[in-house]
């Protein structure tokens, strides 16, 4: 019975849909990595205000880190670029010939 179930599930039809599940989960994965060990709100709960006095401290300003945090590089890459997903063939289809 076992194998019939494996025989089911690991034909070749199914492999795309281990891919998009698998991309899925890593990209979730690397969200949660990342706003746990990066995120200013996230880090200072966590770390920060776990004693007693440090957690009658209130609100923590920090506009330095958090500015850190949201500009990071990608963003600083795509922020003067066209919102193209192919440019090449968007421009060899919408721009005249130049002859």
């Amino acid at each position: 019975m076992a194998s019939s179930s494996v025989n089911r599930w690991l034909r070749p039809e199914v492999y795309p849909l281990f891919a998009a599940v698998g991309v899925a989960i890593g990209i979730c994965g690397f969200q949660l990595v990342r706003n746990i060990c990066i995120n200013p709100e996230v880090r200072k709960i966590f770390l920060f205000r776990v004693a007693k006095q440090d957690r009658a401290a209130g609100v923590l300003e920090n506009f330095a880190e958090g500015e850190k945090y949201a500009e990071h590089a990608l963003r600083k890459y795509v922020r003067n670029r066209k919102p193209e997903i192919m440019p090449a063939i968007n421009s060899f289809f919408t721009e005249p010939e130049k002859n």
